[in-house]
């Protein structure tokens, strides 16, 4: 009889998984990070509320962060083949902080001191408890591609605080009438200005234009740089490209809303009503296509210009 060994060679064992890492499939991962989105929704519920508020009553100045979080996805399913390489994603647990951290803060913000209890202030905390989420879930080396668009929706898809526009606005209000002025003054007309008000004299009769928040041309400030970051992740591929065509919105927006001003100057020779209400509304919206038009083509002229031979950066989306 041959004896039986009483132990087993360490060469016929399965290999040990003791520590090997946890991995989680994509399907897992969105399953996971749908419950936990859920569940913050409920802790940040004051937030969003005054969010989608703000974009509900004020459409003409915040009804665009609505459609940021869809943007926001648009960024990530353009990496939808780099994200599907890392699979199986390995979750990193480090995450785990700043998703403390973050609920912290706004936590502290909305039961701590009154000046904390400021939608902008809390929104710091939802940034570092999303980054802390995709880390957790996705692990480190997909954040390379999820911190983008997170930073993205956090930028672009809040309201901003009366206090900090009115900063900017005062003084894109100046702007606006001080271009404005000029411009009626070349083509030729007779343009008395005040601080912010423009009188433009025709036939012996005075047209008062007062250029107020709404003229300020913060609202195409805004659009035109969310517009431009977009513009410049999905279709420009090297950061001095990107700078160069973000940095563009504010003279083309300056340049832009001054135009609308003078064309309300030179219309309200003929109608006064085109100064006020829906009709007022209505050429600032217009206005917009051909900004549209030459953001575009400063896109065309930025991805023409210094052509560069070598490696492109790609990192952003």
């Amino acid at each position: 009889m041959t004896a039986v060994p009483d132990t087993v060679s360490d060469a016929s064992l399965p290999p040990r998984t003791q520590g090997a890492p946890v991995c989680v499939q994509l399907p897992a991962a969105i399953g996971v990070g749908a419950l936990l989105t859920a569940l913050l929704a409920v802790v940040f519920f004051e937030f969003f509320r005054r969010q989608v508020m703000f974009a509900v009553t004020q459409p003409s100045d915040w009804a665009h962060t609505l459609l940021v979080p869809g943007v926001s996805g648009y960024f990530i399913w353009l990496r939808r083949k780099e994200l599907s390489a890392l699979q199986p994603f390995v979750p990193c647990w480090l995450g785990l902080v700043p998703i403390m951290l973050g609920v912290a803060w706004y936590l502290l913000c909305v039961f701590g001191p009154k000046p904390l209890f400021h939608h902008n202030i809390m929104s710091l905390g939802i940034l570092l408890t999303l980054i802390g989420m995709a880390w957790v879930l996705f692990g480190t080396r997909a954040l390379r591609w999820l911190w983008f668009p997170i930073g993205f929706l956090w930028a672009f898809g809040q309201t901003l605080s009366e206090v900090m526009l009115n900063q900017i606005t005062f003084r894109l209000q100046d702007i606006a009438a001080v271009g404005a002025y000029f411009l009626l003054t070349i083509i030729g007309m007779e343009v008395d200005r005040s601080g912010n008000t423009l009188v433009v004299w025709s036939g012996g009769e005075s047209f008062p234009l007062n250029v107020a928040e709404a003229c300020s041309g913060m609202r195409m400030l805004v659009a035109f740089t969310a517009l431009g970051v977009f513009l410049a992740a999905t279709n420009l591929t090297r950061f001095w490209q990107r700078a160069l065509l973000v940095s563009a919105a504010v003279p083309i927006a300056l340049a832009v809303n001054i135009v609308r001003v003078a064309s309300l100057g030179v219309l309200s020779q003929f109608n006064r009503n085109f100064i006020d209400g829906e009709v007022h509304e209505f050429i600032g919206v217009l206005w917009l296509i051909p900004g549209l038009f030459l953001y575009m083509g400063t896109l065309w002229l930025i991805q023409r210009l210094m052509v560069e031979d070598g490696p492109r950066r790609t990192d952003a989306v």
